[in-house]
């Protein structure tokens, strides 16, 4: 076998690890905890089903690789919950330092491609990232309307913290935006998602 098929196989098996990384987030109707792998292959879904209502035209192709490897990262850095305000101060750190282990793993090729898909998505800023984080916004909500809200209540979680994360989902889908503001307000509505 040559070096770069080795390095290839070799991170093909690291990626594995991101089933054993459990999310705060349960599977539809009151499941078990959803893992990074479950919740990445759900938004890269996601992004075939609803392309069409991306705010601006999108690369769907570059999008679902961004939705399959934004949480490769946490198999080294853990997930970090987004309601969490001393986790998300070292989040950052963590995950560049993951990033750099992770992916150079790989040739050197698909190591810059990966890490600068990677940094695009935490960027945010061309139309592809802004749809795959309102991708990587909706999942989660849409698991937590399905269960009533349990993880929500679970973490004492308020309709402002929701509603602090969700703006930016308007920014890749204004459509996807006002499906998110219906679920909060229904949320809020059921008693399952408090104001304060």
């Amino acid at each position: 076998m040559d070096d770069r098929l080795k390095k290839q196989l070799d991170f093909i098996l690291e990626i594995d690890k991101e089933k054993n990384i459990f999310r705060q987030t349960h599977l539809s109707g009151g499941g078990r905890a959803e893992d990074d792998a479950e919740h990445a292959w759900h938004m890269a879904i996601m992004a075939w089903l609803l392309k069409d209502y991306a705010n601006e035209p999108v690369d769907v192709a570059r999008v679902m690789m961004m939705c399959l490897i934004h949480d490769i990262v946490e198999i080294d850095a853990g997930d970090t919950y987004a309601y969490d305000p001393e986790a998300l101060k070292t989040q950052q750190a963590r995950e560049d330092a993951a990033k750099e282990r992770i992916f150079s793993l790989l040739p050197e090729d698909q190591r810059a491609e990966l890490i600068a898909l990677f940094d695009e998505f935490e960027a945010a800023q061309t139309p592809e990232a802004k749809f795959a984080h309102s991708l990587d916004n909706l999942q989660p909500l849409l698991l937590n309307n399905s269960n009533d809200g349990a993880d929500w209540k679970a973490h004492g979680v308020t309709a402002k913290q929701v509603w602090g994360r969700q703006r930016n989902t308007q920014l890749g889908s204004e459509t996807l935006f006002e499906v998110t503001e219906g679920i909060i307000r229904e949320q809020i509505r059921k008693g399952n998602l408090p104001e304060e």
